[in-house]
Formats: C-alpha cells, sequence, structure tokens
C-alpha cells in the first residue's frame, strides 16, 4: 500500500503496527521509535545527547529532521517548564487518527499528547511550554529557506541506509547554516558519511554509545574544536 494523499493535498504515511503499538513506515520499511523503547530511546539519544533539559531557558529553540509520531517533542515538553520553542521539518505527517494510535503506546504522556493531536491540523501548538510549529514538505527544500536558527537539533530521519535523502551532505550542511552558535545536535545514527558532513559543516562530531545495544551514537556541537556535545 502506497502512503495516502487527502483531499488537502496532504501526503500521509501508509504504515504497518508492530507488538506494542510500534508503527512501521511502508515506504521506509523502518520503525518510528525503537522496539525496546521508544521514550527511553528518545531520552537517551535526543534529550540526553543535547545536554537537555539542563541548557534549557525561556527562548531556547529545538529543531529537528522527522517528527513521525511527535514522541520526541512530547519528551521535550514532559521535562521542562521552560518556555521553549520547537520546530520540525516533517515530509509525510501522520493523521490524526495514526497519531492516536501511536500515543497510545506512552500512556504516561497521554495529557500532553492530547495537546499536540488537539492542535495538530493548524501545525502550530502549544504542548505543555512547549511552542512548536510542524513545516509539512521534503526538508532539502524547506529548510533552506527557513529564518530560524537552532540551539539542539534532534536529527531523526528514518535510518540512512533507507532515507538517504534525510541525510545528504547538502542537507547536514543547511542543519549546520541554521545552527545558533555553540548550538548543537544529537542524532541515533553514527554512520560515517552523516559525520563527516556534520563535520564539515562546524560541528565538532563525537561518537557516544547507542542505546539498547546499539553501538554509537552521535553528537556533535558547532564551533567549538575544542569540545563535543
Amino acid at each position: 500500500m502506497a502512503d495516502v494523499t487527502d483531499p488537502m493535498g496532504t501526503n500521509h504515511p501508509a504504515l504497518d503496527w508492530r507488538e506494542g503499538g510500534v508503527p512501521v513506515s511502508r515506504r521506509f520499511d523502518d520503525p518510528y521509535f525503537s522496539l525496546a523503547g521508544g521514550l527511553a530511546e528518545t531520552r537517551h539519544v535526543f534529550l540526553d545527547g543535547n545536554d537537555l533539559p539542563a541548557r534549557l531557558r525561556p527562548g531556547f529553540h529545538v529543531a529537528e529532521l522527522g517528527f513521525g509520531t511527535g514522541l520526541n517533542l512530547l519528551a521535550l515538553a514532559a521535562v521542562t517548564d521552560q518556555p521553549v520553542r520547537f520546530t520540525s521539518f516533517e515530509g509525510f505527517p501522520m493523521d490524526a487518527a495514526q497519531l492516536e494510535t501511536a500515543h497510545a503506546a506512552f500512556p504516561q504522556l497521554a495529557p500532553l499528547a492530547a495537546q499536540l493531536r488537539q492542535g495538530w491540523p493548524a501545525r502550530q501548538f502549544q504542548v505543555g511550554s512547549v511552542q512548536a510549529q510542524i513545516i509539512i514538505g521534503d526538508a532539502r527544500d524547506r529548510l533552506p529557506g527557513w529564518d530560524g536558527r537552532a540551539d539542539a537539533w534532534f536529527l531523526d530521519g528514518f535510518s540512512p541506509a533507507k532515507n538517504p535523502e534525510m541525510w545528504g551532505d547538502a542537507l547536514m550542511a543547511e542543519v549546520a547554516r541554521h545552527t545558533a552558535p555553540d548550538g548543537t545536535f544529537a542524532t541515533y545514527t553514527a554512520a560515517g558519511h552523516v559525520r563527516r558532513a556534520l563535520s564539515a559543516g562546524g560541528f565538532a562530531v563525537e561518537r557516544r554509545p547507542g542505546f539498547a545495544g546499539k553501538r554509537h551514537m552521535s553528537v556533535g556541537r558547532l564551533g567549538r574544536p575544542d569540545q563535543a556535545a
């Protein structure tokens, strides 16, 4: 089954569902979050990898490639009462029913997930103290024209082997260009070409232990060659 286009022209993903409510993209043959524990993975990779919530302050801006189920946003909102911003780029947004099914796997986040789904049609909404904006479309087209700069990036596209467009050199250069001085990134992948592209953009990149037995993940800090994130 192909991805589904709704009457408004939005491409929604075709999904299969694994035990535990884990959605799997048919297009990319990849799960949206870890079968070993999606929330724990998000905390390990994206929050700890960017030294969050310790760095958060009013106006702090998190940006993301690959919104998926919104789990990373929910995890961020769960650990802060600071008024922060969140911008995510998503090419194939789930519809409301798909989000609700995916969110059922995380009952501890239910109140925040309800806020997300309520605001979802507008693509701009509040989740806890986090003001979120979702930019729909191919990140290769949308990110270059974005006028923001992130203090931290969650790089969470599907696997580079299955979704290479989300990890190309030009897009990683745009990530660096849209990062504030001393800003950071974190991602679950340690693919060499991704690390090299981010390093070429000015990040000091390092590998760290990955989640749930995965050997490595990657983190980095912009413009501080003597330090990694």
